[in-house]
């Protein structure tokens, strides 16, 4: 039986989709009327996808209307295996069932240790035979920030580089990682100190102005001078923080030879190489971690979403010779969730067995391919990019003035109304990038070639609307 037909039986249960001409229309709903209300004004998705939600299967929604929405947002890449899995939902009613502790701390349990052993069972050796693992508090931003005390533990150095474009997670600490500046503005300081930003490997829009190989080799050598030269103003750093995707920052896959590059640069200098597989992390990209596709053995790999089976849970995984925090050194009540452990086991365990990672480089290309046969008719769509299942689409305005390399400029205006026609035909999509002008696929990873090809029929006519109200 082949992965796609697996997948397609395993998942027969689910929800039909909406029609592909059906077009819905959004009126506020008592629900989303009290959310708006109640809510913090920091509230975000909801702005954009006014949606108050009922019931979900696989990579299908439901909402309060009775409305279908084919959903690749999917929890911001957390939802790997789609809504309410089998797998998952048998891993938590036999935790229940079991009477198991539902909260420990970090005393260990039968199925703490068998989460642990499958992830180092996924890791690739050269990491995995000299592994040491920290659980965190349940979020993506708490990793960052116990690898950040990690790191400037062992080294004794403080500052850290980051790269424009990236994204580590919302608390201070990791907001001084991030490359937009939007949400640093309102903060008249941030309580991390010490930050260097680096120019990303971002080919389409080339910070040197180069793009290709060429472009990468400037990068590299840029990046080098910064760590030897002693007139570079710049301290020795204690680590360099990296997505090998970068996922808010408008899916901008680094070049492989880059990655390589960097990770010879900072093991030469001494200095530690997080590799932030937060997002991109669990088959999402074709690999089981992004990183995997240049070969490389990152020191510290940061972990969440998709890793607790769509419940809470992040961890840092590190080489041994970074272990020279004090007992107490990073902690947090909600480390131990065993539901997240057992849920993150059985979703592991299902990625390995349904090869998975091939089915997600599989329906990749597949939509590529669908986005390229589009992209004939639609020159707004200037860069189509990714890897496995983490793809984007940056939309670009052929009337505006090109920049150094000859690519036209991001066309801020007509990504929201894309994604606003996607929704009223029943897909829902996030954008990202800069201002907001990529549109970001990210579906359940078990998505079939026939859902991939109605989410491309869907994508085409919202194009088609949204270009032709402008």
């Amino acid at each position: 039986m082949s992965v796609a037909t697996s997948l397609v039986q395993d998942q027969s249960a689910r929800v039909a989709p909406a029609p592909a001409e059906t077009l819905y229309q959004f009126n506020e709903s008592p629900l989303l009327a009290r959310q708006t209300r109640q809510e913090s004004n920091a509230r975000s998705y909801p702005r954009r996808i006014p949606l108050a939600l009922k019931r979900a299967k696989g990579i299908y929604v439901e909402d309060v209307e009775g409305r279908r929405f084919i959903d690749c947002l999917a929890g911001a890449g957390t939802l790997a295996l789609g809504h309410n899995h089998a797998v998952v939902i048998e891993a938590i009613r036999q935790v229940l069932a079991d009477e198991l502790p539902l909260h420990t701390l970090d005393l260990t349990t039968p199925v703490k240790d068998q989460f642990v052993q499958d992830l180092f069972a996924l890791l690739p050796q050269g990491l995995a035979g000299e592994a040491k693992i920290q659980f965190c508090g349940p979020t993506g931003t708490d990793a960052v920030e116990a690898a950040l005390k990690l790191v400037r533990t062992a080294t004794g150095r403080s500052t850290v580089l980051s790269f424009q474009g990236g994204y580590h997670g919302m608390s201070q600490g990791a907001l001084s990682l991030m490359g937009s500046l939007a949400p640093k503005k309102p903060m008249a300081a941030l309580l991390g100190s010490g930050v260097q930003f680096m120019p990303y490997p971002y080919d389409y829009r080339c910070p040197f102005g180069l793009g290709g190989a060429q472009g990468v080799k400037v990068n590299l050598s840029y990046l080098e001078n910064l760590l030897s030269d002693p007139e570079a103003g710049v301290q020795l750093p204690a680590a360099v923080i990296v997505e090998a995707v970068q996922g808010e920052g408008g899916v901008i896959p680094a070049d492989l030879d880059w990655l390589r590059g960097l990770r010879r640069i900072t093991e030469k200098a001494g200095v530690a190489l997080i590799v932030d597989e937060i997002q991109s992390g669990f088959g999402r990209t074709g690999k089981m971690f992004a990183f995997e596709h240049a070969g490389i053995i990152p020191d510290v790999v940061v972990m969440s979403k998709a890793i607790g089976g769509s419940l809470p849970l992040a961890v840092v995984v590190y080489r041994d010779w970074l272990d020279t925090w004090l007992p107490g050194a990073h902690a947090g009540t909600f480390r131990g969730n065993q539901m997240a452990m057992a849920a993150g086991s059985a979703v592991m365990r299902y990625l390995t067995e349904h090869r998975v990672c091939e089915h997600a480089t599989a329906m990749g290309e597949r939509l590529g391919e669908h986005l390229r046969i589009l992209q004939r008719d639609f020159p707004q769509l200037g860069d189509i990019r990714g890897r496995g299942l983490m793809f984007g689409v940056e939309l670009v305005d052929p009337s505006g003035v090109p920049d150094a390399q000859g690519h036209p400029p991001i066309f801020a205006r007509l990504a929201p109304l894309v994604q606003r026609e996607c929704l009223k035909r029943g897909l829902i999509l996030e954008l990202g990038g800069r201002h907001g002008g990529v549109v970001r696929f990210l579906p359940p990873l078990v998505i079939t070639c026939g859902e991939i090809d109605q989410v491309a029929e869907i994508f085409g006519r919202a194009m088609a609307a949204a270009t032709a109200s402008l």
